[in-house]
């Protein structure tokens, strides 16, 4: 008997009625190795001429189906902590996975990533760049929604800069915690901004040393009889100021600081002489002569005048205009340093809290008085040491000093504060 087949292939028929078509010999599958290469090679083929209008339409749309709500969003440059630029080393493949680290470590600090040097010099000598290897656009596109990725610095930002960008070497395997720890605060004290105003990292100060504040605060500064005569006719305009005594007054906390002591303060809390300081004052009582302390300390000084040069004449005329681009300043600069308890102190502070927590410096007044006094008698390191101590709860933390009832415009969080479902509990 003969073998019997395994399989009995059933002709094929064109379309047709049966038997008006000569049967055909079954066609024979092509092996795997020869299907997945050709479908790989029309795949490739495919996407070579039409990759990046799948990935910028289709594929980020598909993206953003699964991308989950509670990811934080991209950071815009202009908003973002500073530019971060990563060298990465070694082959190809642990470049690859330095540049996956590059990006995380941006969104972890809310960095502009600066799109990463690759590796000239170890052992392989490749000279090849980033966008030699891989599609510069595609990943600034596609991480978008992530993380803000830029091909170089801006040219504006690298003219601003008075010193070369800091370097560091990252402990392999590092964890989150490191780089917040480590690397945001170099990143926070060196970033730029596109803003002449903005220029680096700036800190505005405050002085309210105007001699209409003076005068009707009663403090005497040590200017003499000329000081008390000019002081005491400004103070008639108001016909209803008790008579003061200027060391009670001092002694209570109730005096601005000078200039000076405003600078020894902010040097003993550990701002550096390379800080940029704006100083947002009318005209100041004694003018130069009483500012040149101050910029001695910190010789990136600047205010308006300097800054905006012809632009101001507009505004010359008008106060309250002028006012209005102090008030600008001190809300957007990273530090602002009050001299005065006024009603302008306290809507900027509660103003910096609502919109998002920035740091807001109140000198304790009262307490810095009497190191003032007693500076000549310790050194250094001890008067900073004071310093720092007794302005622990007014450096401005998220939680330094628990509002009190009628502190609404410089705490203004308890009327926001939602108690219930459907209930606010305002604070009036």
């Amino acid at each position: 008997m003969g073998r019997k087949p395994d399989a009995v292939a059933k002709p094929y028929h064109s379309g047709g009625s049966a038997g008006t078509s000569s049967p055909r010999a079954p066609r024979k599958a092509p092996s795997s190795p020869v299907f997945l290469g050709t479908a790989l090679f029309v795949l490739g083929f495919v996407s070579l001429f039409t990759g990046h209008v799948v990935t910028d339409a289709d594929w980020s749309r598909i993206r953003s189906r699964w991308r989950s709500k509670q990811v934080i969003s991209a950071v815009p440059e202009n908003s973002s902590t500073g530019y971060l630029l990563i060298a990465t080393s070694g082959g190809l493949n642990q470049q690859r996975i330095g540049i996956t680290d590059a990006v995380v470590v941006a969104w972890i600090l809310n960095a502009t990533l600066v799109v990463p040097e690759l590796d000239h010099h170890s052992f392989w000598k490749d000279e090849s760049d980033f966008s030699d290897i891989f599609d510069v656009d595609w990943f600034i596109s596609y991480l978008s929604k992530d993380v803000t990725i830029v091909k170089r610095i801006p040219y504006e930002v690298m003219l601003s800069m008075d010193k070369l960008p800091w370097t560091m070497r990252a402990p392999r395997k590092s964890m989150p915690e490191f780089y917040i720890d480590e690397v945001l605060p170099i990143l926070m004290r060196r970033r730029s901004c596109s803003d002449i105003i903005c220029k680096l990292r700036i800190s505005v100060v405050a002085p309210w040393f105007e001699p209409d504040m003076l005068a009707f605060s009663g403090c005497y500064y040590g200017g003499g009889e000329k000081e008390r005569m000019e002081l005491g006719e400004i103070r008639k305009r108001w016909d209803t100021l008790p008579d003061l005594s200027a060391e009670d007054e001092r002694s209570r906390g109730k005096c601005p600081l000078t200039p000076h002591e405003v600078g020894l303060m902010l040097r003993a809390l550990g701002f550096d002489n390379d800080t940029n300081l704006y100083v947002a004052s009318g005209e100041i009582y004694g003018g130069e002569e009483t500012l040149r302390p101050l910029m001695e300390l910190f010789p990136n000084f600047y205010t308006k005048e300097m800054l905006a040069g012809d632009d101001l004449k507009p505004f010359l005329p008008f106060s309250s205009r002028l006012a209005a681009i102090d008030f600008i300043v001190c809300d957007e600069s990273d530090v602002f340093i009050t001299n005065n308890n006024g009603n302008m102190a306290k809507v900027l502070a509660g103003r910096r809290r609502y919109m998002g927590h920035k740091r807001t410096i109140r000198p304790n007044a009262k307490k810095l008085n009497v190191l003032f006094q007693r500076r000549n008698q310790m050194g250094w390191d001890m008067f900073s040491r004071k310093v720092q101590k007794v302005q622990r709860d007014l450096m401005g933390e998220p939680d330094d000093i628990r509002p009190k009832q009628d502190d609404f415009h410089e705490f203004p969080s308890p009327c926001i504060c939602l108690r219930k479902p459907g209930n606010i509990s305002v604070t009036t």
